[in-house]
Parts: structure tokens; sequence; C-alpha cells
């Protein structure tokens, strides 16, 4: 798309009454759900804009919808959601059950009256639900950790014997490395896992590889690999970045680039970061699919512009 694309998008300088501001070069109104003074909401504003096109910026906590006609009317504060072509989704807040449930279902609503949601709702649903994302890449023959999912210390003391005694015990829900343990010892495990049941918590069990203390982001977007970078953490076997581990570009071979594209596609993500695991005996697993990935140190270290890559997306798309 481009100045003369005749998408009926493109107008005179000014301000509609949605609070847009249209220059003559906009061609697409994108909206970024994400928190207005992050670093990622900025970096996708200014490359709209290098594009010639309009972001507004959309707090998933301040979003209200109307269902007054056929069509339902999301807006936060007066400004439309609807207005806009495109919907990137940056972040996903945590709140209750409700909350999240609603969320959701304002994505839903826009991708039904035809705004290009990216990541679309399924996707990021997948790939948020651990069991659910470890499920679709088992069932497409992807190479992945052995899991039990339960909700009883019982089951869970069961799977600990049956994963060979040496399990990491992860949130369902959950990013960063965060509340994630590793549990090798018999008691260390009832006890965590009774903890984990009283508050009541499903408990994800999942056999323990042992590996270099390294493992590779893989940055998807459409149907290529952006890039890669390992993460290496000697002091910890989180590799997160928010777990001091350092990163360094690498070049992804043809067999992991085929392992995220088939990840992505098995949560049904067009945009994802891809976490794979080399094991002692070089085999590649994958571990996890993050369906609202970040991109800080992956751009830092490997020089490609994540956020420009992601309009051009849009533009592609919607063309």
């Amino acid at each position: 798309m481009g100045p003369s694309d005749n998408s009926g998008h493109a107008e005179s300088a000014g301000t509609d009454s949605c609070g847009w501001v249209d220059v003559a070069t906009t061609d697409m109104k994108i909206a970024i759900l994400g928190n207005p003074q992050s670093w990622y909401v900025r970096t996708l504003t200014d490359a709209a804009t290098r594009g010639g096109h309009a972001a507004e910026a959309f707090d998933f906590c301040r979003l209200s919808s109307a269902i007054l006609e056929p069509r339902t009317r999301t807006s936060q504060s007066g400004t439309s959601l609807d207005s806009s072509d495109a919907v990137l989704v940056r972040t996903m807040p945590p709140g209750s059950l409700e909350q999240v449930v609603f969320r959701m279902d304002v994505l839903h609503r826009c991708e039904a009256q035809g705004l290009l949601v990216v990541n679309p709702p399924r996707a990021i649903e997948c790939a948020v639900d651990k069991y659910l994302a470890s499920a679709r890449m088992a069932a497409a023959g992807l190479p992945t950790p052995r899991t039990i999912v339960c909700e009883t210390t019982e089951d869970a003391m069961r799977a600990f014997e049956h994963l060979g005694r040496d399990v990491v015990v992860k949130p369902l829900f959950g990013a960063e490395g965060r509340g994630i343990v590793r549990v090798s010892d018999e008691e260390l495990a009832w006890r965590v896992c009774t903890a984990l049941e009283r508050t009541r918590s499903v408990l994800y069990i999942q056999e323990f590889l042992e590996h270099d203390g390294s493992d590779r982001r893989l940055v998807v977007l459409g149907d290529r690999v952006l890039g890669a970078m390992e993460r290496r953490n000697p002091n910890d076997f989180r590799t997160n970045i928010s777990r001091k581990a350092t990163a360094s570009s690498v070049d992804a071979s043809v067999e992991e680039c085929d392992l995220a594209l088939s990840a992505a596609r098995a949560v049904g993500a067009c945009f994802a970061g891809v976490d794979l695991l080399r094991d002692q005996q070089g085999r590649w697993h994958v571990i996890e699919v993050n369906g609202v990935p970040g991109w800080r140190a992956f751009e830092r270290v490997t020089r490609i512009p994540v956020a420009d890559e992601l309009i051009r997306y849009l533009e592609r798309q919607l063309t």
C-alpha cells in the first residue's frame, strides 16, 4: 500500500471524530493494545509513522464495548477501536478470570467484524496456555519435553516418578521464567506440589532436559524466521533475559527454522517467539511458543528492526 492506494483510508491532514490524527500519507489505522508508555508501543508507533500510517495506543483495562446494534462498538474514553484496520496485541495484563475473558471476547469481536488482529485471539489463547500449546505441538509431531498436567499432589507425585524424578514445575500461565522450579528431590517435590494444590493451581510438570545452559529464541513473522538469538545463563537453568541471561545473535539452521515455523503454525500464531532447547544428545526440542513476544534484547543483538517488519507485514496482509 502507498499514498496512491484507493483503500479509502488516506485523508487530508486533520483530526477525525474518533481522535485519530490523519495525514496525507496515512494508509492504515493501527490500534496497539499495550501500555502507552512502554518501549514497545513507542517503537511500533514510530515504525507506523515512518510507514505513513496512524497508530493509537489502547489500554486493555480501559476498554468498553457497547452492544447497541448488530455490531459491537469498542472504545477507550470515546476513541473507537473499531475504526482501525489492524490491532496489534502488545500485552495481556493480569486480571481476574472475568477480566481476561472479556478482553479475549473483545479481540474475537474485532476479528469477527473484519479487523486484522495480530496475533489472532485463538493463537493468543493457545500460546498463553502451556498445556494446550504443548498438546498442539505434540499432536503436530514436534519434539517437545514429556509433560503431565494434573490438579492433585497425589497425581503430581506419580508424574514426578514417571518423568524420571527430575522435573520442571511451571505455572500454566506465565512468562519470563516466573514461578518455574526445578525439582529433583522427592520431599521438595511433595512440598512444592502441595503448596500449589492449596492455591488451587494446575500442576504442569515437565521432564527436565539436561543442556549446556543455553537455548535459542527464534522470531517468526508470517511464513519466515526473522532471525535468532542464543541466550545463555551459567547460573540458572532458566535462560530468560529477565533472569540475567546473556544474548548473542546466531544463524539458525534449516532444522531450527523448520521447527520454529511448525511450532508457530501449531498454535496458529503469525508472530511468535519460539524457544528451542538442545539436549546433551544434540536433539532440538520446542519448549515454548510466545504469542506476545518481546524483542528488545533480540533487536539489540540481531539489529533486525522488528517493529518495521511488523508494520510491513500488516501492509502486505491488508493490500
